[in-house]
C-alpha cells in the first residue's frame, strides 16, 4: 500500500469514527425501561446546536462497559466529561474510591449570651444576705457575696453596714461586724455569760497561762521566731509552740533570712476569735506596762 492510499483511509476512519456520546443508545436496564416508557424518546441533537452552556445535563444512560472502554481509550475533557460523570449510575461505574471527596466547609457555632442576672430589690437582696451570713462557719467578704448572689459589689457593700446599723439600733442580741477581712454575725458582748453557759454547759477548755502568754508575743511581735520568743518570755517555749499551732492560732509563714528559723505569725482563727478585722485592732501595750519598764530594760541588756 502506497502512502497516498494509506493516508486515505486513515482519513476515511477519521471521518467514519463516531464519539461515544453521539451513538445510538444502547436498550436500558428494566428499571430504566419501566421509568422511560411513559416519556418520549427525544430525538439526539448534536453537541453544537444543543449548546454547552445548560443548567442540568440531559438524561443519559451509559453502561459500565462503556464507560470503561471509554476512560481507557478516549480522555474526557471539557463540558462533556462533567455531563458523563453526572448521569445517575456513573458514579457507581467508577467506584466509591474515583469519586473525589468534596471538603465541607465547617459551620461556626454560635453562642448565645449568657443573660445577665436580675437585679434584686433591697428588700430581696437584704434576706439574700442575711441568710448566707446564717450558715457560714467563717468570715465571708464582700467580693464572695457579690459573686454568689451574681450582684453588684457596690451595692453589697452598703447594704451591709445598713443590715448591722439596723442590728444595733434595734437592740438584738447578735451583731453583724467585720472580722478576719470578712462578715459574720457574733453574739453580743454583754450576753457572753449565758451563752457560754449553754455552749459549754461546765466543759472549758481554756489556754494555759503559758499558752496565753506566748500567743500575746507572737500577736505584737509578729512575724517572730521561737528563739526570740523564748528570750522574751525567759523560757522554753518550743512546746506551747506546737500547742498554738495544733490549735490553729499561730502558723509558719517562712524563714528568717539571716539564720534560717523559722518565724510564726497569727492565723485568721485568731482574728476570728478575738472579734478583730486586722492585727492592728489589737490594744496597745503601754497601759499594761510596769512604770520600771526601761529599766528592767537596761537591766537585761
Amino acid at each position: 500500500m502506497s502512502d497516498e492510499e494509506r493516508r486515505d483511509s486513515l482519513a476515511d476512519q477519521a471521518a467514519a469514527w463516531v464519539p461515544p456520546w453521539d451513538r445510538p443508545r444502547p436498550p436500558a436496564a428494566d428499571t430504566a425501561a419501566a421509568s422511560t416508557a411513559s416519556e418520549p424518546d427525544e430525538p439526539d441533537e448534536p453537541d453544537e446546536e444543543r449548546g454547552t452552556d445548560r443548567l442540568a445535563p440531559l438524561p443519559v444512560t451509559v453502561p459500565p462497559s462503556t464507560l470503561e472502554d471509554l476512560g481507557s481509550k478516549v480522555p474526557l475533557q471539557g463540558p462533556e466529561s462533567s455531563k458523563i460523570s453526572a448521569e445517575p449510575g456513573a458514579e457507581k461505574s467508577r467506584g466509591a474510591a474515583d469519586v473525589p471527596s468534596r471538603p465541607v466547609a465547617g459551620r461556626r457555632r454560635v453562642m448565645a449570651a449568657p443573660e445577665p442576672a436580675p437585679e434584686l430589690s433591697d428588700t430581696e437582696l437584704r434576706g439574700a444576705l442575711e441568710a448566707i451570713l446564717l450558715v457560714v462557719d467563717e468570715p465571708v467578704s464582700e467580693l464572695i457575696l457579690a459573686q454568689i448572689l451574681e450582684q453588684p459589689a457596690e451595692r453589697v457593700g452598703p447594704m451591709l453596714d445598713e443590715i448591722a446599723a439596723g442590728y444595733t439600733a434595734a437592740g438584738h442580741g447578735f451583731e453583724l461586724r467585720r472580722a478576719a477581712g470578712g462578715w459574720r454575725l457574733y453574739t453580743r458582748p454583754e450576753y457572753a455569760t449565758y451563752v457560754e453557759r449553754f455552749v459549754l454547759d461546765g466543759q472549758s477548755v481554756r489556754l494555759t497561762q503559758a499558752a496565753l502568754e506566748t500567743l500575746a508575743v507572737v500577736a505584737y511581735k509578729q512575724p517572730v521566731t521561737r528563739s526570740r520568743i523564748s528570750a522574751i518570755r525567759g523560757v522554753n517555749c518550743d512546746g506551747v509552740i506546737r500547742t498554738l499551732v495544733t490549735r490553729g492560732l499561730v502558723e509558719e509563714c517562712g524563714t528568717e533570712q539571716d539564720s534560717g528559723a523559722f518565724l510564726y505569725r497569727t492565723t485568721t482563727l485568731f482574728l476570728e476569735k478575738l472579734g478583730l478585722n486586722t492585727v492592728d485592732e489589737l490594744p496597745p501595750l503601754a497601759p499594761f506596762l510596769p512604770d520600771d519598764v526601761e529599766e528592767l530594760a537596761d537591766a537585761t541588756r
